[in-house]
């Protein structure tokens, strides 16, 4: 089952995680997981740019090593970067002194007190020992760009549907999901802008512990 929304069960028991802004002005939060990388992140910051709109980017540190460059524009452009791990590392199947370290290893080349468990995948003793150090970001609205079984107009609904005031909204720029993300993410652009909707960076709204 696809869930466009975390399950309720899923919030229990990460209570102190972020899943969304709570906000009644028209802001939405937009969230791109696994860059920087060429084939993708170029594009979605030419997009953000069109409309003015900042975004959040969740970061692999071996993504950030490689692409030195585009990390860089990233931040130049005035959008906010996080951790998301050096390697991508699944929770679920790491031991939580690896997952801390890998953690640890991102945040030598990713300065942020934001944190993104990769696949949303994160044990208890992982989440107890993370969150003294960040907030841990989730979401409300997942596009599953990513997914191939994902049509491109699904995702966008996925979205439009979906999102609402304060808003924490997930897009990948990656390669696997270019196909997805580039047909979703400038008509979500041009939808909630032309009813009047900001798009701000996350790290202006939660105070990292």
């Amino acid at each position: 089952m696809f869930y466009v929304s975390p399950p309720i069960i899923y919030k229990w028991f990460f209570r102190d995680a972020v899943f969304r802004v709570p906000t009644e002005e028209k802001k939405l939060y937009l969230t791109f997981d696994d860059g920087p990388v060429p084939e993708a992140t170029p594009f979605v910051l030419e997009q953000l740019k069109k409309y003015n709109a900042k975004a959040t980017f969740f970061c692999i540190g071996k993504n950030v090593k490689e692409n030195p460059e585009l990390y860089k524009q990233v931040l130049a452009e005035g959008h906010k970067t996080a951790n998301h791990t050096f390697d991508h590392v699944n929770g679920w199947k790491t031991k939580t002194t690896d997952y801390i370290a890998n953690t640890a290893k991102c945040a030598e080349l990713v300065n942020s007190k934001l944190f993104r468990p990769p696949y949303g995948k994160i044990t208890p003793a992982q989440y107890s020992n993370l969150k003294s150090n960040y907030s841990i970001v989730l979401w409300d609205v997942l596009s599953w760009d990513f997914n191939i079984e994902t049509t491109p107009e699904k995702c966008l609904q996925n979205v439009l549907k979906n999102a609402k005031p304060g808003s924490i909204i997930v897009f990948h720029d990656s390669k696997k999901a270019f196909k997805n993300m580039s047909y979703a993410l400038p008509r979500v652009l041009e939808y909630f802008v032309e009813k009047g909707y900001r798009f701000e960076a996350l790290s202006k709204t939660i105070d990292p512990r």
